[in-house]
């Protein structure tokens, strides 16, 4: 596949960049690696630099806020290299240090301790500039309307059943009922890296979700893989306990913490099996066992009235 002039510039800033770092004069030796190329991000990283690409019609102002936030927040966010984005054939651009992400192919060296302590840390935190919500209903929504777009499909129907169970705040069509707590947006394995690389502490990166709002949205994910049974019940109990000793506010200390993270769970459920069958879709393939066990999901959670279910706000 041809290299896209967006590429080509990216990488020659990574490039740039990590020479600048290294006092060296700019050249193009050493491997350069493209990490991620998709219409709403592109990454690629020289030596030990990562530059990427935000999605087109990323707010300045908005990015600038949440690169400030991860500059003032070093235990916690990886700091961008400059806290001030940059413009790249009309995509803004930031560059990071690298940092080494978790191993895929390892599972029992996942990091759940560690990301739970780290986004308790970052909920306890006050914000140290101005945010914007934090994006994740934006998210599902997103997903939902790729869903619709992408055609009829037999799955489709009880995901979308399961979303117009939601509150309208899990919907983004209304403000999140939390608006002061700092909150990452997008919180799942992906989004650590040990810095520095490759045996420092974890730290959370991608602010481009990062804002104010419902701190149980982080523990979603998670929370949305055990109740579908695809996260093994010890790995839940890992991150949990973990997040409540380090005092997290998004559940209680104690109890039952599902109250909290009932909505947020069923919405990140819903998202997650939306984006399922847009790849099959798009592969022209049936949904795989583990795609089909959110299908199940949603179609559970669609058949139970919202004003039953725990967590139900207007």
């Amino acid at each position: 596949m041809p290299r896209t002039p967006l590429l080509t510039d990216l990488t020659a800033r990574a490039r740039t960049t990590a020479h600048t770092r290294a006092r060296t004069s700019p050249c193009p030796c050493g491997a350069t690696t493209t990490l991620t190329d998709r219409p709403d991000g592109t990454v690629v990283r020289h030596e030990d630099t990562v530059a990427k690409a935000h999605a087109p019609h990323t707010d300045p102002t908005h990015l600038t806020a949440r690169l400030t936030t991860a500059d003032h927040l070093p235990g916690i966010l990886l700091p961008p290299l400059d806290p001030t984005p940059l413009r790249l054939h009309d995509r803004l651009v930031t560059c990071w240090p690298y940092g080494t992400p978790v191993d895929p192919e390892d599972p029992d060296a996942a990091p759940w301790e560690a990301a739970a302590t780290l986004l308790a840390h970052l909920h306890r935190t006050p914000p140290p500039t101005p945010l914007p919500p934090m994006r994740g209903p934006l998210k599902a929504v997103r997903a939902i309307t790729r869903l619709r777009a992408a055609g009829p499909h037999p799955a489709a129907a009880p995901v979308l059943r399961a979303w117009t169970s939601l509150p309208a705040w899990a919907r983004a069509e209304s403000p999140q009922p939390d608006t002061t707590t700092l909150c990452h947006g997008d919180l799942h394995l992906g989004q650590l890296v040990r810095h520095p690389a490759t045996d420092g502490p974890w730290l959370l990166i991608d602010v481009d979700d990062l804002g104010v709002g419902v701190p149980g949205w982080d523990l979603a994910r998670p929370a949305a893989w055990y109740a579908c049974g695809l996260l093994p019940p010890d790995e839940w109990t890992r991150f949990l306990t973990a997040y409540r000793a380090a005092g997290g506010p998004a559940v209680p200390a104690t109890g039952d913490p599902w109250p909290a993270l009932d909505v947020p769970a069923r919405a990140l459920t819903v998202q997650t099996a939306a984006l399922s069958i847009v790849k099959a879709v798009t592969a022209g393939r049936p949904l795989d066992e583990v795609e089909q066990a959110v299908v199940d999901a949603c179609d559970r959670m669609g058949s139970v009235p919202p004003e039953l279910t725990p967590g139900f706000a207007k």
